[in-house]
């Protein structure tokens, strides 16, 4: 089996050529080291008078179950791998998953400003006592119940989702079927391990329709790519 060339050799970057035409996409990159620094002041420092609770009557149809553990922590591979795959393979799909990212999570900042929320949904104890629901109680005091809606697990996933689906190496019925079925489970797992309300997955969905427009609509650079020979080849 034959592997596959990154487009890019990183071994080569340095300091001083970062914003040369080959590397300059990594500066997209800090765009996280700036969202988590915001998330971070929102969630630790900024003091909020009151949040406004998330909930529907459809919250009290959906039981807890933390067999949901599994696809709510595979969201962290899930958006790390296509970060990976897309720097490694094919950068012009990496510009469009960031200038995605970028637009999706800072309009999620801006709800939480303007309208800051929390969920109330965790249950006070678990019915069963397991690794799972003993993990989940860790996590539940490290993870806070603040800043939830929209859902960023969701617009993650479905980031991922809309990368992977402009990509020609995973248009296949077999990768297509993985990544809508991750994008689902780990959507649902929110609601199933009561950290999100299904409010907060349905103010999500509009924001990723949204952002898809301006990102793999509007003026592709695919010819751009090719002629710095940044865009995957078949």
């Amino acid at each position: 089996m034959k592997i596959k060339r990154p487009v890019v050799d990183y071994r080569e970057l340095r300091l001083s050529n970062l914003n040369t035409d080959r590397f300059r996409h990594l500066n997209l990159l800090f765009y996280w080291l700036l969202f988590g620094l915001m998330f971070f002041l929102l969630e630790r420092v900024v003091p909020v008078d009151s949040y406004y609770p998330m909930y529907c009557r459809w919250d009290n149809y959906i039981p807890f179950n933390e067999l949901f553990v599994f696809p709510y922590m595979f969201w962290f591979v899930f958006l790390i791998g296509i970060h990976v795959y897309t720097l490694l393979y094919d950068i012009e799909a990496f510009r469009k998953l960031m200038k995605y990212i970028i637009l999706t999570y800072s309009a999620a900042l801006i709800v939480f400003i303007l309208f800051p929320n929390c969920q109330q949904l965790r249950p006070a104890e678990f019915e069963r006592d397991n690794i799972l629901t003993q993990f989940m109680a860790a996590f539940y005091k490290f993870d806070t119940n603040t800043n939830v809606c929209p859902s960023l697990h969701v617009i993650g996933s479905v980031a991922v989702l809309t990368s992977a689906v402009n990509i020609k190496r995973f248009q296949t019925p077999a990768w297509m079927t993985f990544f809508i079925i991750s994008t689902i489970l780990i959507s649902i797992s929110t609601v199933f391990l009561k950290q999100h309300s299904v409010i907060d997955i349905i103010v999500a969905l509009p924001i990723c329709f949204l952002a898809y427009f301006p990102c793999y609509v509007a003026v592709p650079r695919k010819r751009n790519a090719k002629k710095e020979g940044l865009y995957e080849s078949n």
